[in-house]
């Protein structure tokens, strides 16, 4: 018999975990780290699309935006006036729309 089938499964409501997870209030950004050279231009583009796109759609979910037919370019544009970053592109706009719809 396999050693997992005789570990005894956790009750619902106990807590897998093997440590605590400790939350540290208030949420702080990480550093910031220089991107690595070498990459064609295009990569940070893409990459710095993504990470905007992020930020936006963890701004429009934490203003009460969840779903992506509610995001409307402006509605996105103001987010990101919000948040204090340049104004999002279509193409940006499109991708936040994709990271709401395909985080559920």
């Amino acid at each position: 018999m396999p050693a997992a089938a005789l570990k005894p499964k956790p009750f619902p409501t106990q807590s897998t975990a093997k440590h605590p997870v400790l939350l540290d209030l208030p949420y702080t950004p990480v550093e910031k780290r220089p991107l690595p050279p070498g990459r064609p231009r295009e990569w940070y583009v893409t990459h710095n699309r993504r990470l905007k796109a992020m930020r936006l759609a963890i701004a429009l979910l934490d203003s009460g935006v969840y779903m992506p037919n509610q995001a409307r370019n402006e509605t996105i544009r103001d987010a990101a006036e919000l948040i204090g970053v340049h104004p999002p592109s279509d193409t940006t706009c499109h991708m936040v729309r994709a990271l709401m719809r395909y985080s559920r």
